[in-house]
């Protein structure tokens, strides 16, 4: 594994309930500002085995990525169970619900 995935990895476990990130701030955070996509192909391999929250990473827009479909419901209800408010669309506001890790 490499550093960089070691350190999203890290980076996501500590996010925690009721906050959320971007994948753009996880990426710069691991070492490696360009590599959202990264991030987002990280999420998708591991987030089971390493039980990574995953409903906490959203986009730079303060969105769910994801299609409205059955993960998308899965990690909106999860937000939402950890009192992150969910407005239209998926947006949710950075201002108040995003973790700035110090």
């Amino acid at each position: 594994m490499t550093p960089f995935t070691e350190n999203v990895i890290s980076i996501i476990k500590n996010i925690p309930a009721g906050k959320v990130m971007t994948y753009g701030q996880i990426a710069g955070l691991a070492g490696s500002p360009r590599a959202a996509r990264q991030v987002v192909r990280i999420l998708h391999s591991m987030s089971r085995k390493h039980c990574l929250p995953w409903h906490r990473v959203i986009n730079g827009q303060g969105r769910i990525t994801l299609r409205y479909d059955e993960s998308y419901h899965e990690q909106l209800f999860a937000l939402e169970g950890e009192g992150v408010e969910v407005g239209l669309h998926g947006s949710i506001d950075l201002e108040k619900y995003q973790y700035q890790p110090q």
